[in-house]
């Protein structure tokens, strides 16, 4: 496209005879115009046309808006284990209007299970100056809340994002976070249902990543109260690698484990095939807090669905877009918890799922 300096020196470049007593365009003498002046004041006057259509040109552009940019902070890793979570936050962005690609973009951060990455990478989006930040984890909400206070942040956080330290009140946020709060404090309830599941359990464990220290103090306390009440002997395991999963259920049987309970943490979460390959190999019952898991061969799961929490943060990020301030905006909680249990698997470690189970279940795996 020809610039501004290249049109305006196409017209002036033009040869022209000098103009006889006239200075500027200022007529000297009273006599009529040449034919050759008539043809030079057009195109003096092209010339202060042109000048003019450019500065209004360029100052469309400016005041045109640029398409906003997402920025999001995963835990997991890129690929197919975090595809379906993605998928519904980009569902709940198109129901409140954008499209990425379209009218939207996004900048993918993935701290691939590594929480000492997310401060880095938290740092980089506020750098690039994004729009909003969508915080897929509490974890990746700190590290969020951490690097702005002035970018909204919209986050899927835990059971309490007020003890997490995220927000003033669910009713009122505050500052410059809000999201979907997912209770992930059901240690106790899982225990339960893995008791009805596996009667003759006597000795359990408890599967954590050490990394998750504010989670752990709270599944733990919860545990060892349940446990207790019931007379059962109580483990901790703690895992933060792939390696250490494999000692950690190398361990199980050594304590002669009757059945695990596998901890609500992104990292685990992102290792479900790992853990129903080893549960499977050494034919312990678990429990996990995920649909996931039991899709993927485990037991059994009880929590809410993830799938949902992440389309209302896409909602939620859409009306901040659209000039709602995350302060004004409480903090949504899900109303979908999932019962899912695989009754293949439950045959392969010889349970029967008892009927009191069963009509809870609201979906059953074969």
């Amino acid at each position: 496209m020809m610039d501004r300096r290249t049109f305006v020196w196409g017209l002036t470049s033009i040869s022209r005879p000098p103009l006889a007593g006239a200075y500027r365009g200022v007529r000297l003498d009273s006599r009529q115009p040449s034919s050759t002046e008539v043809p030079m004041r057009l195109i003096g006057f092209a010339v202060v046309l042109a000048l003019g259509l450019f500065a209004a040109a360029d100052g469309a552009g400016a005041q045109q808006k640029a398409m906003p940019v997402i920025g999001v902070l995963n835990t997991q890793f890129p690929g197919p284990l975090s595809a379906p979570f993605m998928g519904a936050f980009l569902q709940g962005l198109r129901e409140a209007g954008y499209v990425e690609g379209q009218n939207l973009a996004i900048e993918y951060r993935w701290g691939e299970g590594h929480y000492d990455r997310l401060p880095a990478l938290a740092a980089d989006l506020v750098g690039r100056k994004v729009d909003l930040i969508m915080a897929s984890t509490p974890q990746s909400a700190l590290a969020a809340k951490s690097a702005t206070s002035t970018i909204p942040i919209v986050f899927r956080g835990g059971a309490d994002p007020v003890r997490d330290g995220l927000v003033a009140s669910l009713a009122r946020p505050g500052g410059n976070l809000t999201g979907v709060s997912v209770a992930d404090d059901l240690t106790a309830k899982r225990l339960e249902l893995l008791s009805e599941l596996v009667p003759r359990a006597r000795v359990i464990a408890l599967l954590v990543n050490p990394n998750n220290v504010k989670y752990n103090d709270r599944a733990i306390g919860d545990l060892q109260e349940a446990a207790r009440t019931k007379g059962w002997k109580f483990h901790v395991l703690k895992a933060r690698s792939e390696s250490e999963i494999d000692s950690a259920f190398a361990s199980l049987v050594q304590l002669h484990v009757d059945a695990l309970v596998v901890a609500a943490d992104p990292f685990l979460t992102n290792r479900r095939e790992q853990f129903v390959a080893l549960a499977s190999r050494r034919a312990v019952p678990s429990i996990y807090a995920w649909r996931d898991f039991v899709a993927s061969g485990g037991l059994i799961s009880y929590g809410p669905s993830l799938i949902s929490a992440f389309r209302l943060v896409g909602a939620y990020a859409g009306k901040v877009l659209k000039g709602a301030k995350p302060a004004d905006l409480p903090v949504q909680q899900p109303t979908t918890y999932e019962l899912v249990i695989n009754l293949k698997t439950a045959k392969a470690l010889g349970l029967t799922i008892p009927q009191s189970i069963l009509i809870r279940a609201d979906e059953l795996i074969q």
